[in-house]
């Protein structure tokens, strides 16, 4: 689709270094195979490294230029344990525990994008978001001023109509399972920037509801009310509406007619979810109802790039995640230079 070829061409001209931590599962392998093909990303594989080599052999593959690099023989190994270490040590975590934790892949990858020498990292085709996220927050922690990691997916519909050009953010989807009103506004801020990172585009926020514009009282609708004020607040320039029910943020005949004068209505491309339920079931639809694509869960609110992938994942799913992940490295490059 239009949207993922200017992504690829983007990752192509300044390509990023990307930790693939399951480096011995036959699709993180494939999607490996696809991304040196398109020249994505330059790419380290974590696990054993005859485990690795015996697995390309049985799939027929051959990377060329990917790294193979087994964690627990690293020279890099007590740096990285270190660096642990001092960030969990106020937790209870000691030496041993963090050196432990540290020949992990999946530890492992999260401290290597930490200390600077990897730009991001990818896993979960046999990981739980659980243990993945975890990683990304011992490892990587959140960005200063992020009170949260969320998530979002990047949804690609059929219907040009809708979002940008077919191109819309859903967050959050994978990772906080009931936010208060100022959780959900962080979420609001922060699928908003990666929007505007991704589709280099102005995004225009939805906080989505049953009710637009007081057209139900609810307790859970006065939540959304609150998030909304708090985002106002906290990003007064942002195209933001709620409450705001899904069919007025995306159509611009209904929205013209249920919130008439909202810079947002009818042309929303972030869509906000007031919780986890409703976030889960809503990309679930799209995809499977809809006919979109769905790509993610990419975290967000990390202070470098780390990012989830569904256990059902396809080779070319990995590969979709592993170039939201160098764009997103791109983009951080460009907002805090180095020094």
């Amino acid at each position: 689709m239009e949207v993922l070829e200017k992504l690829r061409a983007r990752a192509r001209i300044f390509p990023q270094h990307i930790v693939l931590f399951e480096g011995e599962e036959d699709r993180t392998l494939e999607a490996a195979r696809l991304i040196e093909k398109e020249k994505l990303a330059h790419l380290t594989l974590l696990g054993d490294v005859n485990k690795i080599n015996s697995c390309l052999q049985r799939l027929g593959i051959r990377l060329e230029s990917s790294q193979l690099l087994d964690p627990s023989s690293s020279p890099d190994l007590s740096k990285y344990a270190s660096l642990l270490y001092e960030r969990r040590k106020a937790k209870g975590m000691n030496e041993e525990q963090a050196l432990k934790a540290a020949r992990q892949p999946r530890n492992y990858a999260a401290l290597m994008v930490s200390a600077g020498d990897a730009d991001g990292s990818v896993g979960g085709a046999l990981n739980t978001t659980a243990d993945t996220v975890r990683a990304a927050l011992w490892g990587i922690g959140v960005a200063p001023g992020v009170s949260l990691v969320s998530s979002f997916f990047l949804m690609l519909s059929p219907k040009k109509s809708l979002g940008t050009d077919g191109a819309t953010l859903f967050a959050d989807c994978a990772v906080v399972p009931q936010p208060t009103p100022s959780q959900l506004a962080d979420i609001a801020i922060a699928t908003a920037a990666n929007a505007h990172a991704l589709l280099e585009v102005e995004p225009r926020v939805a906080l989505l509801s049953f009710s637009t514009r007081g057209s139900a009282e609810h307790a859970m609708i006065d939540a959304v009310r609150e998030a909304l004020a708090f985002v106002k607040q906290r990003a007064p320039h942002l195209a933001v509406d709620g409450e705001i029910q899904l069919d007025a943020a995306l159509i611009a005949g209904i929205g013209s007619r249920k919130a008439p004068g909202s810079a947002v209505a009818g042309h929303a491309n972030v869509l906000i979810f007031p919780d986890l339920n409703a976030g889960n079931i809503g990309y679930k639809l799209a995809e499977r109802f809809g006919g979109c694509e769905a790509i993610g869960p990419v975290l967000q609110g990390l202070a470098k790039p780390a990012n989830d992938l569904s256990r059902g994942c396809k080779a070319e799913d990995i590969a979709q995640v592993v170039l939201i992940t160098s764009v997103q490295a791109q983009s951080q490059k460009r907002e805090r230079p180095a020094a």
